[in-house]
């Protein structure tokens, strides 16, 4: 399995932060916010990484990963031209797969599961991460039946579920060939959500709940969540 990091979008939620440094670099307690997610796909194992970002920060990231060396992987670097959604980045890292599976993972997402099991033991179809939230109409929502999801929409009005799709998705081979075939949403974007949707119809969409804490760090105040949930748990 191969690792993609996704860095791109404009960070609007951030400004005037953005306007200086993506905001995947942004500081999180005593680190780069990638670096989180980043760590994800360490801890499963995974030592070959794509990480796709846009034009405008990409010497930034580039200088500040480098190589991979000092990490123990080794770092290829995708430039999302536009930002035209997450599925559209995934697929800059088709010919980088090489037909392998992917762990596609959001440069400004922070897990506090071990999700290591769940990515070491994928083996195909699809498989994404759910958390309970208040407000899931902000989010991909799923319902699921034991491990399976049985729908998925994306930011209903009325949810039907409290189960927000993360930013972190296990996909077969077939998710290249699949986001090759999407066509852009209202918003003018590929979404991720239509490529696990694909999944789910052939029955192949399985989910892991998470159970401790998860934050989607693309505003001021789940930033700053975030640091004072990394300083607790360092002083735990």
């Amino acid at each position: 399995m191969k690792g993609v990091l996704i860095c791109g979008g404009t960070g609007s939620r951030l400004k005037p932060l953005t306007e200086v440094t993506n905001k995947s670099l942004l500081p999180v307690y005593d680190k780069p916010l990638l670096l989180y997610p980043l760590q994800v796909l360490f801890d499963a194992g995974i030592k070959e990484i794509a990480v796709v970002t846009g034009n405008d920060h990409m010497e930034q990231i580039a200088s500040f990963l480098g190589s991979g060396k000092r990490f123990d992987c080794s770092f290829t670097f995708a430039v999302q031209e536009k930002p035209e959604g997450i599925a559209q980045a995934l697929g800059l890292a088709g010919e980088f797969a090489n037909g392998e599976s992917v762990c596609a993972i959001l440069g400004d997402n922070i897990f506090f599961d071990d999700l290591s099991p769940a990515i070491r033991g994928f083996q195909k179809g699809g498989h994404i991460f759910l958390k309970e939230v208040p407000d899931p109409q902000r989010f991909g929502v799923a319902q699921v039946r034991g491990e399976t999801v049985v729908a998925l929409e994306e930011k209903p009005k009325e949810p039907k579920s409290n189960l927000a799709q993360t930013g972190c998705y296990l996909f077969d081979h077939r998710c290249f060939e699949v986001i090759r075939s999407l066509k852009p949403s209202a918003r003018g974007e590929l979404e991720i959500t239509d490529v696990s949707r694909w999944y789910m119809e052939q029955g192949e969409l399985s989910a892991t709940t998470l159970s401790d804490e998860w934050l989607d760090a693309g505003t001021f105040e789940s930033l700053f969540r975030a640091a004072q949930l990394v300083r607790e748990r360092r002083r735990s």
